[in-house]
């Protein structure tokens, strides 16, 4: 599947949202013009120029994929993902409806292999994660997690205590993945694969939006396709 056929089904996929997003700030639909000033999508290209990467030297660009080829380090501070890639291209966005292609290149002989969707990024400090991992069984694994100028916190309703939603890629296929992010109620949703139901819910109100972006905690793995359509935060 070439890259032109990948965001063009992305976009197909969005569509649904777009009427909600557009409405989200009352009960009556606003004049259209209005609408249309609030309401962005975003295509970031595979390219560099619209991607900031934390450590440019660990990424690669083809033009159809955004390549994370190795395992990022763990930055000073706070506990959060070694190495993430932000979107440049385009506004920061409030509500966010975000599908992309993602794989983990990772050996499935490594039980902790993941990738993340970064969204409500502001700083290195302050955002939102969807960690999607083939393991389950511990805190920091396949869920959905805050960093608020903090170690990170895990905010999914999947998570008991022990075990989390069932793992979200254990394999080295590419895998279809939808967020969505409400800014006004919080609700946060994540579904793999075209899924009708969601894989992990949460509900957070602690950022208003920002940018949105693709990585790995301690791995390495490859993104396409990636669609963003949302409402701008400013």
């Amino acid at each position: 599947m070439d890259a032109s056929t990948v965001v063009r089904r992305r976009t197909a996929l969005l569509a649904p949202a777009a009427l909600a997003i557009a409405t989200a700030g009352g009960a009556l639909a606003p004049p259209a013009a209005a609408t249309a000033r609030r309401t962005a999508l975003v295509v970031p290209r595979a390219r560099a120029s619209d991607w900031a990467p934390l450590t440019p030297s660990k990424w690669a660009f083809t033009g159809r994929e955004v390549v994370m080829t190795e395992r990022g380090t763990a930055p000073v501070g706070p506990r959060r993902p070694f190495e993430y890639a932000v979107v440049t291209r385009g506004p920061e966005l409030a509500s966010v409806e975000l599908c992309a292609q993602v794989r983990v290149d990772e050996p499935v002989e490594r039980n902790d292999r993941d990738v993340v969707l970064v969204w409500n990024h502001t700083s290195p400090t302050r955002f939102h994660y969807a960690h999607l991992s083939q393991d389950n069984t511990i805190y920091p694994h396949n869920g959905i997690f805050r960093v608020d100028d903090a170690d990170r916190v895990r905010i999914d309703d999947q998570w008991d205590g022990a075990v989390g939603a069932p793992p979200a890629i254990d394999d080295t296929d590419w895998h279809d993945v939808r967020l969505s992010f409400d800014a006004r109620s919080g609700r946060i949703a994540v579904h793999v694969d075209r899924a009708r139901r969601p894989l992990m819910t949460a509900t957070d109100t602690t950022f208003a939006g920002g940018r949105v972006g693709f990585g790995s905690f301690d791995n390495y793995g490859r993104v396409r396709g990636l669609v963003a359509l949302g409402s701008r935060l400013r």
